[in-house]
């Protein structure tokens, strides 16, 4: 008989009783099948509140099936034997369509009900399907030949110990299905830090490992991993792919080795100035080609890169991008087709594998009224300024106003003094002069650094070459603690792996939604054991504010601040807007070509300064706005609000009337809950208290203010009342107890109610710590662990009466 824990059956006992011994019948736990227990296949969301970070729930499975080790068909949900099997139905769909499972199963250990996608049924059946039959199922309802299944079915390469994530999983059996199945052009659009990589390897792998190829051969196939920078190959040729060993090579400098199965290359190695090197391999050579970062060019039907997919139009050609369908990237879907499979950054986010982030909109009197010249100013080298008024999209192409780019950088900085200095951080200029007198201004404000790290702030843009590139790699490497901050324009905008990076700038307007994904997509990668669980994009020229006003965008910031800004880069105030700023969108005049030297050389070249730019090197330039954007309580709308605003409506939606926050704040248990749900939604009381100015204020009032105009209470007051009503309770205590109750209150008077929920940490530390231990205490003068938890409790309900 089942063990029960009160008369009644648990759901893991219903588990271990009923649903297991079940799955194991139907052929389950045989090899090379598998039953995964516990399944948790998310991360929990990294929730961000004052600067706080906590995980939310992960998901979890109750099972997952697995025909073979890397490959599941199926899920089960359970519930516990006195629940309907029903219960679990919701939840089993849910969890199959997430893992892109086209069958689940949800039971109460005597019912099962299957539910199978490829049918479209949902009904009670009586017993689990075999792994054969689901098998079976699954390959009549794509039309896969019996004989595709064997490179379905290959096993990953887990030599490094990663196993790849769900949604990884997904996508490399969506690829290989959609070759399987003879498709041409294949498209996955995953989030830029999700691991595109991780991706291409393992279908490389099971295709390489399987011998699949386009002509049913009994061979490997040869397989081209093709992108637009040295960085994007050379980093996955060197670490990801490195278990292909000698089968790899690099196509550069006109070697052509043909004996190879692994190829690398960059479009410009294959199609030189001088000659097209891909023509010496046949039309037919490669039976599949990986194009990384596909939406940059070689799909556009005028590209010149295009030339090397037309010519090698035999082999299957999957395309890989970070960029969902836009205007912008029409092209590649035009060329690829839908994608089989798409992580957004929203999921990448929701799921806990990439990083959330906090945006400051930093405004600056120039960016906010325009800036016009003085009567014949001159600028500085003695031209005439053309008497215009010049706006944020003007500023370093037209006009560069030394002064804006000192008050940027010296705000930059009063950041990084009051979080971390040494914070990896990136400033996005407009081209490579702005990102060179961004970095001059950056060196001389931190120049008690610069004595001990000379290359504290670097330029990284094509003028630095290779010297250019090892400042990079250092960037890169985590035991090296310089350069801290690099300022480039173009150059680092895609393909840079810098999971340390805290603080992303845009100094320059991004009016493309594709590069200003990419762009982001650079803070994106999580390094917990860095220290960084969340970034900061802080933005001085209202792009990032108007992409995300954008409705369609699928990545929601935790928070978005506005701040003002004087020429000093001190903070002025904080100013309240309806309406976002809206940057330009006009790609063709904001974003700079890029081109890479013909002989695969390793920096991409940006243009000339443009010759119309005036220099104008005095004027003074103030930060003069803080706005702040959140989420509304939904989480899925960006609103333009004040923070306490926000918070104020968020208690409304959760609490209809003053009375029911009450009531569930009164009770110590509940209160739990309260803070819970605020938590969730981003309520930090020290930031509310510092918002609204009210220090002293109790949370409970607070938040009551700012929901209904509520009256305000200090935390003296409510203690002082609460002393009254309590005369009872401190005259039933001898004198140590009634100072230990009185320095609770005293507690709550300076840190407010929070410090009530850890009582026995609390009581650890001074003053409490020379009355005993916290066991000590409650047993000599509360007669026991439960008196003190009663008086404690009593105390805090009387603070609420």
């Amino acid at each position: 008989m089942a063990k029960m824990r009160d008369g009644v059956m648990t759901e893991a006992d219903t588990c271990r009783e009923f649903v297991t011994p079940r799955l194991i019948e139907a052929g389950w736990s045989e090899a090379p099948h598998a039953i995964g227990e516990q399944h948790t296949f998310t991360n929990g969301r990294i929730i961000v509140t004052g600067g706080k970070v906590r995980r939310g729930k992960q998901k979890r499975a109750d099972y997952l099936l697995y025909y073979r080790r890397d490959f599941p068909l199926a899920v089960v949900e359970a519930k516990e034997i006195g629940l309907p099997a029903e219960t679990g139905v919701q939840q089993a769909r849910e969890y199959a369509e997430m893992l892109g499972l086209k069958f689940a199963y949800a039971t109460n250990g005597h019912r099962i009900i299957e539910i199978d996608y490829t049918m479209g049924t949902e009904h009670q059946v009586s017993r689990y399907a075999t792994p054969d039959e689901l098998l079976a199922r699954l390959t009549a309802a794509s039309h896969l030949p019996e004989v595709s299944t064997t490179h379905l079915l290959e096993p990953f390469n887990l030599v490094s110990g990663k196993v790849p994530r769900y949604y990884q999983q997904i996508a490399i059996h969506r690829v290989i299905e959609s070759i399987l199945l003879g498709q041409k052009r294949i498209l996955a659009t995953l989030a830029t830090g999700t691991g595109k990589t991780c991706v291409a390897f393992q279908i490389c792998w099971k295709l390489w490992s399987s011998r699949w190829n386009r002509t049913g051969e009994y061979r490997r196939p040869k397989i081209l991993f093709l992108a637009d920078r040295n960085i994007l190959v050379d980093d996955p040729m060197a670490k990801m792919f490195a278990p292909f060993g000698d089968a790899r090579h690099k196509i550069a400098g006109g070697n052509v080795s043909q004996s190879r199965d692994m190829y690398f290359g960059i479009y410009q190695a294959l199609s030189t100035a001088s000659e097209d090197v891909f023509r010496q391999y046949r039309p037919d050579f490669f039976d599949l080609i990986i194009i990384d970062e596909c939406h940059r060019g070689s799909s556009r039907d005028e590209s010149s890169w295009r030339a090397v997919l037309d010519y090698f139009e035999p082999a299957i050609q999957f395309g890989m991008t970070a960029t969902p369908l836009r205007e912008e990237s029409r092209d590649t879907y035009d060329y690829f087709g839908n994608p089989v499979y798409t992580y957004s950054l929203r999921q990448g986010i929701e799921d806990g594998f990439l990083a959330p982030y906090r945006v400051h909109r930093v405004i600056t009197t120039v960016d906010a009224a325009g800036w016009r010249p003085s009567k014949y100013e001159l600028d500085r080298f003695g031209r005439a300024v053309p008497d215009e008024e010049y706006q944020t999209k003007d500023f370093e192409r037209v006009v560069a106003l030394r002064a804006r780019t000192r008050a940027i950088a010296k705000h930059l900085t009063d950041l990084l003094k009051g979080t971390d200095r040494f914070g990896k951080t990136l400033v996005f200029c407009v081209d490579q002069e702005h990102a060179a007198e961004m970095r001059q201004e950056l060196l001389n404000l931190n120049k008690d650094l610069v004595k001990q790290y000379p290359d504290y702030a670097c330029r990284v843009t094509a003028d630095e070459g290779s010297i250019g590139l090892t400042h990079l790699a250092h960037f890169q490497d985590v035991d090296k603690p310089t350069p801290v901050i690099l300022t480039t324009s173009q150059l680092l905008t895609t393909g840079v792996d810098a999971e340390m990076v805290k603080n992303v700038v845009l100094a320059r307007v991004v009016g493309s939604r594709s590069e200003f994904k990419q762009i982001i997509g650079r803070g994106t990668r999580l390094k917990v054991d860095y220290g960084k669980e969340y970034f900061n994009i802080i933005d001085f020229t209202g792009t990032a504010t108007s992409h995300f006003a954008d409705p369609d965008f699928d990545g929601d910031p935790a928070r978005i601040e506005v701040v003002t800004v004087n020429e000093d880069g001190e903070v002025v105030e904080v100013v309240v807007d309806e309406t976002p700023g809206v940057a330009s969108t006009d790609d063709e005049h904001l974003i700079e070509s890029e081109t890479e030297d013909a002989g695969g050389g390793n920096i991409i070249s940006e243009p000339p300064a443009e010759p119309r730019k005036f220099y104008i090197d005095g004027g003074e330039v103030e930060v003069i706005g803080h706005l702040v954007y959140d989420l509304d309580t939904d989480g899925k709308k960006l609103q333009v609000v004040s923070y306490t605003e926000y918070s104020g409506r968020a208690v409304r939606t959760l609490y209809p009337t003053r009375e029911a926050l009450q009531s569930a704040w009164s009770n110590p248990d509940t209160r739990a809950e309260v803070l819970r749900e605020l938590t969730e939604r981003g309520i930090s009381f020290e930031e509310l208290a510092s918002s609204s100015a009210q220090p002293d204020a109790d949370p409970f009032d607070l938040l009551c203010h700012l929901a209904w105009n509520a009256p305000l209470l200090t935390r003296r007051q409510r203690a002082e009342h609460a002393k009254r009503l309590t005369q009872d309770l401190f005259s039933q205590y001898g004198d140590t107890a009634r100072e230990v109750l009185s320095l609770l209150l005293d507690k709550y008077i300076e840190r407010g109610i929070i410090q009530f929920n850890a009582l026995s940490e609390l009581m650890k530390v001074q003053p409490f710590d020379r009355f005993g231990t916290p066991s000590e205490i409650a047993i000599s003068h509360f007669g026991g662990v439960k008196g003190l938890k009663d008086a404690v409790s009593r105390l805090q309900t009387a603070l609420y009466q």
